[in-house]
């Protein structure tokens, strides 16, 4: 997935003519709390809505005002990882994204990151989840997927947790399965430490509806 693909199409950038009062509205729309400036097709950087906020006289331009503008972008073809990596590290709501000629191409905004992420988990697909905790020496996903297709099961989708001055890791796979006990006795069987198992058979009380409870409001 490159960055281009994420670009939203419902969130139009600032003018540096737009007022304070109409950026503030914007942000309040999207429910974000940062947005892109740009003029014609030349992106001039980000605003922050905590700074918008201690303007005094929200109807003045943007462009006559001096603001800290962030000037964090990624290009189209900027692999989701890089994306990600972006935002956590400056901790923005949006990120621009650029063609290589600079010119302004759009933004991905923290929903649609949520909304995509979910996807590449499966967070919406019925399953269970098993939680393991290995040395980084016996990372073999093609070993683990064995175990589970074993059991006339599959994983669909997994992530490594890797910790700080440690061999250890955690491996948390998505199952498409409920009944995991199986799935269970043959990993320990192989030695590995199952750290935690999440079986929406028992333990789903409404989880589901709690997320469609917020993708409904983040897409508002």
């Amino acid at each position: 997935m490159f960055a281009s693909e994420l670009i939203s199409n419902t969130i139009p950038p600032l003018r540096t003519s737009d007022t304070v009062q109409v950026a503030l509205d914007r942000l309040s729309e999207f429910k974000l709390y940062h947005l892109p400036i740009v003029n014609e097709t030349q992106f001039l950087g980000i605003v922050a809505e905590e700074e918008l906020l201690e303007v005094r006289h929200p109807e003045e331009a943007l462009g006559g005002l001096s603001l800290t503008i962030l000037n964090p972008f990624v290009y189209q073809d900027a692999h989701i990882y890089d994306v990600i990596r972006v935002f956590h590290q400056l901790q923005l709501s949006i990120v621009p994204v650029l063609d290589y000629s600079k010119n302004f191409m759009g933004i991905i905004s923290i929903h649609n990151l949520i909304d995509y992420t979910s996807e590449i988990y499966a967070v919406k697909e019925p399953g269970g989840i098993i939680v393991l905790e290995i040395n980084n020496r016996n990372n073999s996903l093609s070993h683990m997927a064995q175990i589970v297709e074993g059991d006339n099961a599959q994983i669909l989708s997994s992530y490594v947790q890797s910790f700080p001055d440690s061999t250890r890791m955690e491996v948390t796979l998505k199952i498409n399965k409920t009944e995991l006990s199986g799935i269970i006795s043959s990993f320990e069987r192989y030695n590995y430490q199952v750290k935690a198992v999440f079986n929406s058979t028992i333990t789903d009380n409404g989880t589901e509806d709690r997320y469609n409870s917020l993708m409904n409001y983040l897409n508002v």
